[in-house]
């Protein structure tokens, strides 16, 4: 009976958690997505490539976006982002929470920095397999800009059956390789330093309130979580983002070479 009880906590704490990283997911995609795109644009932009405009920083790139494309143009690919994030976020959770389970032998028991390594790694490998497709459409449609006498694609829908009608199924996982590098580290660097700094945090914190470690969570405050996610995350983006820069020139090739050749 405790054990069906304890099962069922267990299942419900997993989807509990998938929710929240999904509504997480979404939450930052609204907010942050006309920096995504300018990111994005950035990325990819060599010197070489003559159908993107040339932007000199940050603000400069925002403000030329807004005054050539519009809000729309600030909002590229918005749809495949709010998608692409709100499910990779509720998968990796759910992964990261089953891989976790799997690897403790109690429920008690603390894991090792290794096995949160390898519990952060699965859950990233198993998002990249399942979302690349998602982030292809995204940073295409992030691309596309006036520059372009033609638009090739006008939304996500649109994006994937033309991707796989002129380029085949194989095209939706171009960037796969950087993407599980960049998956599989970033969530690995993340969550690993996320769990380890939280002990720290508790263990400094339990010694001077002399509480039991079982409710460690309630010894924490916002801004200790606010404090543990964004230095987590920090350290993380550092690490991985050259991956993330490979995968956006992997993924808009194919798209810039069909922009700027012309038949005769």
């Amino acid at each position: 009976m405790l054990a069906s009880h304890s099962k069922s906590n267990s299942a419900q704490w997993q989807w509990e958690s998938a929710i929240a990283g999904a509504v997480a997911g979404f939450a930052t995609v609204a907010v942050m997505q006309p920096l995504d795109v300018v990111r994005t644009r950035f990325q990819v932009n060599d010197g070489r490539v003559f159908n993107l405009p040339t932007y000199k920083n940050t603000p400069h790139a925002i403000f030329t976006i807004a005054r050539s494309e519009g809000l729309r143009g600030l909002y590229a690919g918005f749809y495949p982002a709010v998608l692409g994030s709100t499910v990779s976020w509720g998968l990796y959770f759910f992964f990261y929470d089953r891989a976790k389970q799997r690897h403790s032998k109690s429920k008690e028991e603390k894991l090792s920095p290794g096995l949160h390594l390898a519990s952060a790694a699965e859950a990233g490998a198993l998002v990249c397999l399942c979302t690349n497709p998602i982030w292809l459409v995204k940073t295409r449609l992030q691309l596309q800009t006036p520059l372009h006498q033609t638009q090739p694609y006008f939304g996500l829908y649109d994006a994937l059956r033309t991707i796989i009608r002129e380029e085949g199924w194989s095209a939706l996982y171009k960037g796969i390789v950087p993407g599980l590098f960049l998956q599989v580290s970033h969530g690995a660097i993340q969550f690993t330093a996320y769990e380890e700094l939280r002990k720290v945090i508790v263990d400094f914190k339990s010694k001077d309130s002399k509480t039991n470690s079982q409710f460690d969570d309630k010894l924490l405050k916002s801004v200790d979580f606010a404090v543990l996610g964004a230095s987590s995350k920090i350290a993380a983006i550092l690490l991985t983002y050259p991956f993330q820069v490979i995968r956006a020139r992997l993924q808009k090739y194919v798209m810039a070479f069909r922009f700027t050749w012309l038949p005769y």
